[in-house]
């Protein structure tokens, strides 16, 4: 399907007037709407305040400055989601005017003057500059229960998606489920095309009203987007039928929700339930994408997944069911982030919606979402990140399933794709790695545990302080490899060494060693000179 059908679709922003959306952006430019002004504007705890959806102390601040100007009036209408009055958006948009917004579809009439219909987010993507993102106003903008087929802006989820996809330069590249756009917005900036589909034809409209308006700085015609750009409406897969692509990005409706008999096409979240029981979505898109990949491809994914309770004390292994999921061909690496209680995952969605209003109504849907996950015992949900490979030679690198619960650096994307390279690189050398030089990664520090007047230290551990900050446990054949660890000395050749020195006839000495040192080099915290 081109771009330029989803230019009218009812109830979204219009994007077929490149005139009225040119006004648009120069009116956004005189007044620096951007992250910088906006935090002049209101001060960092209001913006603080906002980045949690809390409105309340940025009005505060507005509120004492009444004649605060054309900035100040964009910020009310379309990020606190206050109606202003005809003169005073005549003022802010003296270029595209309220009749512009209204063609435009971003502001209604309200009361006597106007309010706006969607929300208009500052956004900092791999490009010069921000850009502007249009999607829906969410609950903390214009109270009440969500629609149905809202598209959201930009939240945590979308962000950490983007900071932890890989980025290889890209012929053809996938944005599945594009919601508003975002990650299509960071794929332009490494792919020569980029397709993004989606379920619902309004988050199509809003992502080819983000292209356009952004056009200058995502380097695309606005006239010709479709050299660089496809958008496609269908669910998982079935838009792309048949092509293939080098990198696919999804932040895919993988919340879990009840189902029930009754229930009807109009009445589900699209932007977050795929409309399938548990977390079959999941498995479904991992199992249908390889078809999908070139050889050398890979997708990333945020995903939830089911943990089975064993019995009233424990639940199993979260990676036991996740593993099966993956073809055996398949380079993968899957990190979780955190679990939540089956209690504590239906009140985290059914605030998500604003569906907490009506308490018959919430201890109803509450009841369903336990009812569920007790019809599958379920014991806990997890939450993290998938990454997945078709290998591009007949055998497969590495099968990763881990928890890292801490707080890691942020884009993360860096340091997976330095370790994805390093893992390629030690099984291309075979056992030639043994003759390596290494030396010890600039971000890593050790850290030695003793008791007072103890002769030796009794735990020895390596940081990394980037990164996936992963922590090592020492021994001292390893600690003794890492302080003679400094480039001059071959690893084969330290390990020999050490053998002599402390190994003592052990066996499995040099063996153990070389493993820990291999398992050093793919976390990062060992590199190659």
């Amino acid at each position: 399907m081109n771009a330029a059908e989803f230019s009218a679709i009812e109830d979204a922003p219009s994007s077929y007037d490149l005139a009225l959306l040119d006004k648009l952006h120069a009116d956004l430019t005189t007044m620096k709407f951007g992250f910088d002004a906006i935090t002049e504007l209101l001060g960092d705890d209001a913006v603080a305040a906002y980045g949690r959806d809390q409105i309340h102390p940025a009005l505060r601040v507005l509120n004492k400055q009444p004649e605060a100007g054309s900035l100040a009036c964009a910020v009310r209408l379309f990020q606190l989601g206050q109606a202003e009055s005809v003169a005073a958006i005549a003022a802010a948009f003296p270029t595209v005017r309220a009749d512009g917004l209204l063609k435009l579809g971003l502001i209604e009439p309200w009361a006597s003057g106007y309010r706006a219909k969607v929300a208009l987010a500052v956004h900092g993507s791999d490009v010069d500059g921000e850009l502007w993102v249009a999607h829906d106003l969410g609950s903390h903008q214009r109270p009440g229960v969500l629609r149905t087929d809202h598209v959201l802006g930009i939240g945590h989820a979308s962000r950490t998606l983007a900071q932890v996809t890989v980025r290889p330069d890209a012929e053809r590249a996938l944005d599945l489920g594009t919601g508003c756009g975002i990650q299509l917005f960071h794929l332009l900036s490494h792919s020569k095309h980029v397709t993004a589909t989606d379920l619902s034809d309004r988050a199509l409209a809003f992502t080819r009203f983000n292209l356009v308006l952004n056009h200058r700085a995502l380097k695309l015609d606005p006239q010709r987007l479709e050299e660089r750009v496809t958008l496609l409406q269908g669910s998982l897969f079935e838009p792309v039928a048949g092509q293939k692509f080098d990198l696919i990005a999804s932040n895919p409706p993988f919340v879990i929700t009840p189902r029930n008999k009754s229930e009807r096409e109009q009445d589900r979240f699209t932007y977050r339930d795929g409309g399938m029981a548990g977390d079959s979505l999941v498995s479904t898109l991992i199992a249908q994408a390889p078809e999908h990949l070139n050889p050398g491809a890979h997708m990333q994914m945020l995903s939830n997944w089911e943990i089975p309770r064993l019995d009233e004390e424990s639940n199993e292994p979260w990676a036991r069911r996740v593993s099966d999921w993956f073809a055996d061909d398949l380079d993968v690496w899957v990190i979780e982030r955190e679990q939540a209680t089956p209690s504590v995952y239906a009140e985290t969605w059914l605030r998500d919606a604003s569906q907490s209003e009506d308490s018959a109504a919430y201890a109803a849907a509450y009841d369903a979402y336990l009812d569920d996950f007790e019809s599958r015992q379920v014991g806990a949900v997890g939450f993290g990140m998938v990454y997945f490979r078709r290998p591009a030679q007949p055998e497969v690198t590495f099968r990763l399933f881990e928890q890292i619960p801490h707080q890691v650096e942020q884009p993360l994307a860096p340091a997976l794709e330095r370790d994805i390279l390093m893992a390629d690189a030690l099984r291309e050398a075979g056992e030639e790695w043994k003759q390596w030089h290494l030396l010890v990664a600039e971000d890593v520090t050790e850290e030695r545990h003793q008791r007072p007047g103890a002769e030796h230290p009794g735990v020895i551990l390596l940081r990394q302080g980037a990164g996936i900050r992963r922590t090592e446990i020492l021994d001292s054949a390893q600690a003794g490899f890492l302080s003679a660890c400094d480039g001059e000395l071959s690893v084969a050749q330290l390990v020999v060494a050490l053998d002599s020195l402390i190994g003592e006839g052990e066996e499995n000495f040099t063996e153990r060693l070389y493993e820990a040192i291999a398992r050093l080099l793919r976390h990062g915290m060992l590199r190659k000179i």
